[in-house]
This record gives C-alpha cells, structure tokens and sequence, in this order.
C-alpha cells in the first residue's frame, strides 16, 4: 500500500505511476472517498465532544428535573447521531481500503519507463553464450531428460504443468537445493521451513491479492492458497512486528515447492521445464531500513549473481521497465541464463525491492531513533528457481555421448562428474 501522504501531496506522480504500471485502479474515487473520510472523522470527533459535555451537564442537575430531562433526551439524540457517523465511517473506510489495495507501488526513479520486455535495458552480462556445449540441444529433445522427467505420468496423476522427477535427476534437483541453500547460508542468510499455504490477510500483505487471483491455487474450503513463492509465508513471518533498528537487516532463505497457475500463458513456450506449475525455488528474503535498500537490492542481486557464476551459466541482468515490473515492485531485476540448446535466454531470478509497500499492507515496522514505528522496506530474490536452471545446465553441458557433465561445483554434492 502506497503511502497516503504521497497520495495526498503528489497526486500526480501516483497517476503517472498507475499508467506508467499498465494498471487500473479509480483514483478520483480514492480522492473523493479521502475526503469524505476525513469529513466524517470530523463530525463524529466533534458530535463526541458534544456528547461528553452533555454528559457533564447532567452530572450537575437534579434527577427529575425539566432540565436534567432535556439533557437526558439531547444525550440520547447525541448518542444515536454518533452511531450512524460511526456506521457512515465504517462504510466509508471499507470502500477506500478495498480501492487502496488496487493501487500499484511507484516505481523507483532509475526504473526505465516503457511498455513491454523490449524497453527493459540490459545492465550486465557475464559469461560467453558461445563457450557452451557444441552438442547443446534443447533439454525437453535429451534422452536423459525423456529418461527421468515423466511428463505424461504428470499429465495422468494430476495435470499438465507437474512433471515426475525420477533416479539420478531427482538427486541432481537434490543436489542444487543443497547447494543453493549452502550458499545462502554463507551468505548470512537464515533459514526457515514455512508452511506451503498462507491465509488471504498473507497474500494481501505481499501483493498477490487483489491482484494475482488468477495465478493463485486456492482451497475455498479452509480460505487458503497455496503459495506461488516462499515470499509470501516468509515476508509475512514478521506481519503486525516492530523491530528495534539494531535488528536489521534481517535476511532468510527458504527453500518450498511453488504453485502458481500461469493463467495467460497460453501461446507461450511451455515445453519441457520451461513453464511448469509446480517447481522448486529457494528465495532470499530481507527486511531493511529504508535508507539501505537500494544498496541491498545490488547485494541481493549479487547473491543469485554469485551462484550463477558457481554453476558456469552464462547469464545477462535486465532492469526491468516500469511496464514489466509487477505490482507490489519499486525496482525489480531479473537474471537470465543463455539456454544453449534451445538459443534463448531463460528468467532464472528476480530480484526486487518493494520499498514500503509490503510492510504498509503488512504493518511490518522498525522504531526510529524518533522512538515512533515507521514501515521497514522488504526485498526478495530467487536463488534460484529450479527447473530453468536445470534446463540450462543440461543444455550447455551436454557431452556427444549424451551424458550430461555437471558444474564442477556440484561434483561434491552429487558424489559423480556426470549424470547419465
């Protein structure tokens, strides 16, 4: 949730913001209801003020008397006029809290505005796309892959989108989410084992509700949702928390299973791994002071650089154009690895900076030296999705023998050089 001295004071900017965002929300309606608000706090304060000198003039009157029945019928007059402003401000404050929720995070200044993934700016590289395997085929065409992943048996138990991950590359997934979670835990990193499904009150404070429904798989019977992220359950691990300044930043890791139902992704490549609905993830998650976060952002974005580099992918960074970056996000970065099988650049990583708009809706706070709470800012990153990184070091490593050669990293952890 934006701040509403923002909205109050640069209404503009929050529009700008909105169309810049490519969402919709009725702003004017949000200004109206604003004032209206306010004047009906207004009037109850001053009806209540009434009413406690009403109360203090019967105090000082005979019981009986014409007087003290007068008062006694003004009190009762005052009292139900307080009710219905009462009522009117309980109305008043559903509605703009149902249409502040629809308001979007104002991009960053440094974010590029633009419409679509061809206006996000690259901002780094490293690696060679040319150095990878001469024998790179697209991971979903390998022999290895059609051994080990059961895309049908999926299709059969459950659906398109949940593949069977089987032998040798059930242990290699095994061995990355080791790896993964040792690197983030010599990163400062903490981890946790959040629970896989969080409440609508979760979802709201991340940013997935109003807003990612679609996305989201839900249980209607206990209102719950399985969660598309560890981000969710982990950001509101702190939900209703006021942390001393000493206490941050705070950084944890998680690794869970994540649901999402990429609704609108038809037409898109979903071969393979490259579009699944249920994947492993581990995510870093931190919650900063305000004053560091962008510089915290570029050290997240180096964690998931980090063990990029320790797996030999190459790889790109874009900053992402205010028209690609998703709701909840003031500045958001993805890491692309180059594929070499299929010769494309596949989205391993994200990783953003929601500024304040996560700890508004979540009341996540830290006490300033002022002694008063103020909302922290909260970032997360991927490091890393599973499945596109597994396709990738597939890809580029293939052997001419069909076996597939691992990152000398991972050696330690799989016990072989190869998976065949």
């Amino acid at each position: 949730m934006i701040d509403l001295k923002l909205l109050r004071e640069n209404p503009e900017l929050v529009r700008e913001a909105v169309r810049d965002k490519k969402f919709t929300c009725d702003l004017d309606a949000i200004f109206d209801l604003d004032v209206n608000r306010r004047d009906i706090f207004t009037r109850t304060q001053e009806a209540r003020s009434r009413q406690k000198a009403a109360n203090a003039e019967v105090a000082g009157l005979p019981k009986g008397s014409p007087e003290f029945l007068e008062k006694i019928k003004r009190m009762k007059e005052l009292s139900q006029e307080v009710k219905e402003l009462q009522k009117q401000q309980q109305e008043v404050d559903a509605e703009w809290n149902r249409l502040m929720l629809t308001v979007p995070n104002i991009p960053h200044e440094s974010v590029p505005v633009g419409k679509d993934e061809d206006d996000n700016q690259q901002v780094s590289a490293w690696g060679d796309p040319q150095t990878v395997s001469a024998d790179a085929q697209p991971h979903y065409d390998l022999p290895v892959f059609k051994k080990f992943v059961d895309l049908a048996g999926g299709v059969k138990v459950t659906g398109a989108g949940f593949p069977f991950i089987v032998g040798p590359m059930a242990r290699l997934v095994r061995t990355l989410l080791r790896f993964f979670l040792d690197e983030a835990a010599a990163a400062g990193y903490v981890e946790v084992m959040p629970p896989l499904l969080v409440n609508a009150a979760s979802a709201t404070a991340t940013g997935q509700l109003p807003d990612k429904e679609a996305q989201m798989y839900e249980v209607p019977q206990d209102g719950l949702y399985l969660i598309p992220t560890a981000e969710v359950p982990l950001t509101n691990l702190y939900r209703d928390t006021i942390f001393e300044t000493g206490e941050l930043p705070l950084r944890h890791v998680a690794y869970t299973p994540c649901f999402r139902r990429e609704a609108g992704s038809y037409g898109k490549d979903v071969r393979g791994l490259n579009r699944v609905h249920q994947f492993d993830k581990v995510e870093l998650v931190k919650w900063v002071l305000p004053e560091n976060s962008f510089d915290e952002l570029e050290s997240l974005r180096m964690d998931s650089e980090n063990i990029l580099q320790k797996l030999n992918l190459p790889y790109r960074v874009l900053l992402m154009c205010s028209g690609e970056i998703g709701f909840p996000h003031a500045k958001q970065y993805d890491l692309e690895v180059w594929a070499g099988g299929q010769k494309r650049w596949l989205e391993v990583s994200s990783c953003s900076n929601f500024t304040d708009f996560q700890a508004r809706r979540g009341n996540i706070r830290y006490r300033g030296q002022d002694g008063r709470p103020h909302p922290v800012h909260t970032l997360n990153a991927s490091a890393l999705a599973i499945p596109r990184t597994l396709a990738a070091i597939l890809e580029n490593n293939l052997e001419a023998d069909g076996r597939i050669r691992l990152p000398e990293v991972l050696i330690p952890y799989y016990g072989e050089k190869y998976l065949t």
